[in-house]
């Protein structure tokens, strides 16, 4: 049995305005997914980019403008926004305080096709 302790797991800044504490990844024993939070500050979040697995990303608090494709909406706590495969997304705060998301990637490894990068990015692997 592999018990993880959220509070344990470190806060790792990922970018300017953005930390994240990733839960459960393939790097402490998870075989198929991801799950992690992210704090953003007003005006940060996520570039567009492209996971080869489904997202889901839940809004714990806070306010993001999401997009996935050309498609986008404003999201509020307690609503979430499931991302097929493949898609283009990415998120920013609209609001003046914290946005606090929590996601879950279908896939024990975060990997992601950043818009213009030559390579994806990859964290949290075993």
């Amino acid at each position: 049995m592999n018990v993880v302790s959220h509070e344990d797991q470190p806060r790792e800044t990922w970018r300017a305005g953005v930390e994240t504490r990733m839960h459960v990844a393939a790097a402490n024993g998870a075989a198929g997914l991801c799950i992690f939070e992210q704090w953003v500050g007003p005006g940060s979040g996520a570039p567009t980019h492209a996971h080869m697995v489904e997202e889901v990303l839940t809004v714990i608090a806070g306010e993001a403008e999401m997009w996935v494709d050309d498609r986008r909406a404003v999201l509020a706590a307690g609503q979430s926004l499931i991302i097929p495969a493949h898609s283009k997304h990415g998120f920013r705060n609209v609001a003046s305080g914290t946005l606090h998301i929590h996601a879950v990637l279908a896939s024990p490894i975060f990997e992601a096709s950043f818009d213009g990068a030559a390579e994806p990015v990859r964290r949290w692997t075993a």
